[in-house]
């Protein structure tokens, strides 16, 4: 029974693997879908099984192995890619991160002036440092004021001095002249005095 089934089987798939005429085959792309399609095309019918030679199935088999192959192939290498990309970022990322950290380092440094030993904002020590500008101009200004004014002072007191000086020599000069004419007088009347 079984010899017979397959008889009929083999003379049903060679009567229709003949019947199809070469105007009729279909193209197919060449995609594992196409090559489904195209084998269910030329598959036959069992009564309500669809037959399908062994060496189409074993081809298609083949196909879809080397397609898998080869898509797993390329996911690898994509994987290959994708890890050395990762792998570059986080290298990337320290050093933007090791940059940001010495450009706020930098901007700090920058921004800061040792005076002393004491870090100092730009501000700060350009106000302490106009402040004591302010201040040395401010006691040059003082002193200078002082030196005028002691000198104005010292001038007065030469004139002032050179005046009694003169007034000094003049009352001595008056004086020894007021003594010479009283000596003269006392010698005269000395002399007066003895003459009588």
């Amino acid at each position: 029974m079984k010899t017979i089934q397959l008889t009929i089987l083999s003379a049903l798939l060679t009567l229709n693997i003949f019947a199809q005429q070469p105007n009729q085959v279909q193209e197919f792309p060449k995609t594992i879908e196409g090559q489904f399609q195209k084998l269910y095309k030329k598959s036959n019918n069992y009564q309500v099984y669809k037959v399908m030679r062994k060496d189409n199935f074993l081809k298609l088999q083949k196909n879809v192995l080397d397609s898998i192959s080869a898509i797993k192939k390329e996911a690898s290498n994509k994987q290959q890619t994708i890890n050395s990309q990762q792998k570059t970022i986080s290298s990337l990322e320290s050093t933007i991160s090791k940059t940001n950290k010495d450009l706020t380092v930098s901007m700090t440094k920058e921004d800061n002036i040792s005076l002393f030993g004491l870090q100092l904002n730009k501000i700060t020590y350009n106000t302490i440092l106009w402040g004591i500008i302010a201040g040395l101009l401010a006691g040059l200004l003082f002193f200078i004021f002082r030196y005028n004014n002691s000198n104005s002072l010292t001038s007065e007191a030469r004139k002032a001095l050179s005046d009694v000086e003169q007034e000094l020599e003049q009352h001595r000069k008056k004086t020894i002249e007021k003594e010479q004419k009283l000596r003269r007088q006392l010698q005269d009347e000395i002399n007066k005095q003895r003459g009588v």
